[in-house]
């Protein structure tokens, strides 16, 4: 008998392990051109109409899209008033934040999470009288309040308010000595990491990327950690000299190369990577795909986000 409760409990060990944690709904899956889908994420628990909006290039037509598909509930009013909780701004390119802004008018008071320089860019640029207005609640004069500032400070976890999820920032280079940012979610014990643009440490002569792997392996080892949405912009034959802050598979392999080597080859290929930001130009996404598929020694899980398709992740 004793037996068989041991093996009982091995069995709902294994079923809570695989349980899934996580809802990613791609609101934006690409990198440019195509402004009805441009980069944005929600992310979510399974079974809660509660999100957090990783980078805003598009909003309004990636709600749309998400009722259609049956991935988000209610109208798209609901989804952008009552379920979108927060926004994680990564960097000030518009890409990233143009649908957020768009949707300002029509958007409810929520929190907006991002490191310093990319709080600064808000203030500085797009929250002002001659672009937009400020609906923000720091800034240029006269400030409307609707969304409120909160500055994320590298290493450091901070809880996302109205959500249950927890926030820890690293910073990124994107064209050094330019700051874009990464994030890792935490809900209770599981983790998912969402990264904004990045070059490679070796081409932006940087150590950026290493940190991070340094950071989170000792996450993978344990299993906490199994999900990451990173970007590959360019296909292999793009010239290092013209990459202007992205990675290629081949540098994406690079870098995983480097995890691989703090987590050794055997938890890696539990990974699940989420492929984000291909730049949309010509035959650019499906050669990325296959350029990824055709070269992966690390048996790495590659995920292609489909605009408002849901992704169940562990």
């Amino acid at each position: 008998m004793k037996k068989i409760r041991l093996s009982l409990f091995a069995v709902f060990l294994s079923i809570a392990s695989q349980s899934q944690n996580f809802d990613v709904i791609p609101l934006g899956i690409y990198g440019g051109e195509q402004e009805d889908n441009l980069s944005a994420y929600l992310v979510g628990t399974p079974g809660e109409n509660a999100f957090l909006c990783l980078d805003a290039g598009t909003v309004n037509a990636g709600i749309r899209k998400g009722i259609e598909l049956k991935s988000l509930n209610g109208n798209a009013e609901t989804v952008l008033k009552d379920q979108i909780r927060g926004y994680f701004i990564s960097h000030g390119h518009l890409d990233h934040l143009s649908g957020m802004i768009i949707n300002s008018p029509a958007d409810s008071k929520k929190d907006i999470y991002a490191i310093a320089p990319v709080l600064q860019i808000l203030q500085d640029h797009y929250f002002i009288s001659d672009t937009w207005i400020n609906f923000a609640d720091q800034g240029q004069k006269p400030m409307l309040g609707k969304y409120h500032y909160h500055e994320l400070q590298a290493g450091t976890e901070m809880a996302a308010t109205n959500t249950s999820f927890f926030l820890k920032p690293y910073e990124l280079s994107h064209v050094n000595p330019y700051k874009s940012s990464a994030v890792l979610v935490r809900k209770d014990h599981h983790y998912l990491l969402y990264f904004g643009d990045t070059g490679a440490d070796r081409v932006e002569k940087s150590d950026r990327l290493n940190h991070i792997w340094t950071d989170i392996a000792p996450l993978i080892k344990k299993g906490q950690l199994n999900t990451l949405l990173i970007e590959v912009s360019f296909p292999n034959s793009q010239p290092e000299k013209s990459l202007f802050g992205h990675l290629t598979p081949d540098l994406l392999l690079e870098e995983l190369q480097k995890l691989k080597e703090k987590t050794g080859l055997r938890n890696l290929e539990k990974l699940n990577i989420v492929v984000t930001h291909r730049k949309p130009t010509g035959n650019n996404p499906e050669t990325i795909k296959n350029e990824l598929l055709k070269n992966n020694p690390l048996k790495i899980n590659y995920i292609f986000p489909e605009q408002g398709k849901k992704i169940s992740v562990p």
